[in-house]
């Protein structure tokens, strides 16, 4: 049976209260074809029998389980090849030029999905960061979802994950063959560092940060969470950092504390220098 529009209603008002995203008018056919499944896998016998649930009294697990049901997890190997490209070319020979007396940079992708974003970052650190194995590299690789999260540790991929996006010399050098598919290398696994992270809710324990991959993430919140984020974002990346958003996302409008900062085909924002008290 379709959803009624209390029942959407009531379901947009429980994801919004749990993680910010907003659910727009006309998603009804998303939210069924998301949740019947997992109606099924908890006994119920329709959706509307475990909407019912979501109270204040609602079963924790469940609750997890319909918000994270509820985000989307598309991704790619060097997905958007823009921002890679001036990571390569632009961004990495400065901040590399930057650090050097310090042999450390620190990145944090905000919305790592399965893996494939942060194990991108990680081979381009490995490749074009000159005496890597003497460098301090991490990358903080956040996600809502515990289950995605899992998926990204264990970091194996099929034929059809590495055929999109990873190039075969690439893959060659840093995945062993498994099976019918793929795993990282040690090298690149090790440095990243998976979370769970609620972007909409107080962030906890992030060092400062010399660049910020938050992309496609921003599309799903309201212009009120947006700010908000832009401006958490801002107090922990670095004066001479770099924030890269996704191609339909921009801080214009949105937060004064960035400046765009196109670099070849990509556009990255800096930060606004604070004024001197």
């Amino acid at each position: 049976m379709p959803l009624t529009a209390q029942q959407f209603e009531g379901l947009r008002a429980f994801v919004l209260e749990r993680s910010a995203i907003v659910l727009e008018p006309g998603k009804e056919y998303l939210v069924e074809s998301r949740l019947a499944p997992l109606a099924r896998e908890f006994g119920y016998a329709s959706l509307g029998d475990l909407l019912l649930q979501l109270g204040p009294r609602a079963n924790h697990e469940l609750c997890r389980r319909v918000v994270e049901a509820m985000t989307t997890n598309e991704t790619s190997f060097f997905r958007d090849a823009h921002p890679f490209e001036a990571l390569r070319t632009h961004i990495l020979p400065e901040l590399v030029g930057r650090r050097r007396h310090r042999r450390r940079l620190d990145i944090w992708c905000a919305a790592s999905s399965t893996g494939q974003e942060p194990y991108s970052l990680a081979i381009t650190l490995l490749e074009h960061v000159p005496e890597a194995a003497r460098w301090q590299l991490r990358i903080v690789a956040t996600d809502l979802a515990e289950d995605i999260l899992a998926r990204a540790r264990e970091g194996r991929y099929s034929q059809h994950d590495v055929n999109r996006g990873m190039p075969p010399a690439l893959l060659g050098k840093y995945f062993q063959r498994e099976g019918d598919g793929y795993r990282v290398r040690p090298e690149v696994k090790r440095l990243v560092e998976f979370r769970q992270m609620n972007l909409a809710q107080p962030w906890v324990g992030l060092p400062p940060m010399d660049l910020v991959f938050l992309r496609n993430v921003l599309i799903y919140f309201s212009v009120a969470t947006k700010k908000r984020i832009l401006e958490n974002v801002r107090s922990v990346l670095a004066e001479d950092g770099y924030l890269c958003l996704g191609a339909a996302e921009t801080t214009l409008g949105v937060c004064d504390a960035f400046q765009r900062c196109p670099i070849g085909k990509a556009v990255l924002y800096r930060p606004v220098a604070q004024p001197v008290a």
